[in-house]
């Protein structure tokens, strides 16, 4: 089945290029069915490139999905056009009173800030604190993943050395885990981030379970049953260029930044990278997905009422 998007956003001519199947708004309200509702809380800078990425991950999946973008509404985005955000994004003000049955927090480039400075973070506390009423199943990634795991278990993040920066095989812990079904055992990922969470600070009393790691930059996916959340580390939903467009764009700034770890073929720059980790980001996302529809009640109005 496809994925609903608005009406018009850019997204959908790069998403039809690459065959997922878009189901326009207005062709939707004719089908006799309930769409999963997700949520997109959309923290990044380039919210059109994250948006795209996102919905070509979740519009890959056998079943209708309705997406909603979302903003936060006590931040001025400086890399977005403000004609995009009024066209195509709600704040969280405007959805609050709606439920959803997956909702996803994106990172955002501010990961060494302590999580009190950053500007907008009494308004993502009270966005997590909605979640455990009007969201099913919530996954956070990269940032975002910190700042939940932060904020319902007080998990802290620390600054690194140097820049983990690049694609790192991790290994798959918990095999029979509905959310890793056909994973192999050992496989890449990307990771581009200053900070990090460590494995001794996940308690077992927390109810959270590590089911990813890499010996090299640490945790990086952890499920909470009891919560139905997902925190995910790493940046397993980019695109094939994500790092190296990183790498450029901090090489013409002047900054210091290494060449980002097995991505350029020979270590080469100026060779295009390969993507080692579709396959698996389409079955992240599609296990989210399933296990999402076999678990939320069918009457949405329900979410949030037994948990």
């Amino acid at each position: 089945m496809p994925i609903r998007i608005p009406d018009g956003l850019p997204a959908a001519a790069t998403l039809e290029q690459e065959g997922v199947q878009l189901l326009k708004e207005t062709d939707a309200g004719k089908q006799d069915i309930r769409p999963l509702q997700i949520g997109l809380l959309n923290l990044m800078p380039n919210k059109i490139r994250t948006e795209t990425q996102i919905a070509r991950l979740i519009g890959a999946t056998p079943l209708q999905v309705e997406l909603t973008l979302v903003r936060i509404g006590s931040h001025k985005a400086k890399n977005t056009s403000a004609d995009h955000l009024l066209d195509f994004y709600n704040t969280w003000e405007e959805i609050r009173d709606r439920k959803f049955d997956g909702f996803i927090i994106t990172g955002a480039p501010i990961e060494t800030l302590p999580f009190e400075e950053v500007r907008y973070w009494d308004e993502l506390c009270r966005i997590f604190d909605w979640t455990r009423t009007n969201v099913h199943s919530l996954l956070n990634i990269c940032w975002g993943a910190m700042a939940a795991a932060q904020y319902f278990h007080g998990v802290p993040k620390y600054n690194l050395p140097k820049k983990a920066f690049g694609v790192y095989r991790h290994k798959n812990l918990v095999p029979a885990s509905p959310y890793l079904s056909g994973f192999s055992d050992d496989f890449s990922i990307p990771v581009s981030r200053w900070t990090e969470v460590r494995a001794e600070d996940i308690k077992p009393e927390s109810g959270l379970r590590l089911l990813m790691d890499s010996e090299e930059t640490g945790p990086c996916f952890l499920q909470e049953d009891r919560g139905n959340r997902l925190y995910i580390f790493n940046h397993i939903e980019y695109d094939s260029s994500s790092l190296a467009e990183e790498y450029h764009r901090d090489i013409s700034k002047g900054e210091r930044i290494e060449i980002p770890l097995n991505y350029f073929p020979f270590n080469n720059p100026e060779n295009e990278p390969l993507n080692r980790w579709r396959s698996h980001a389409h079955l992240l996302f599609g296990n989210w997905i399933n296990q999402t529809y076999q678990t939320t009640p069918f009457n949405i109005e329900e979410i949030g009422l037994n948990d």
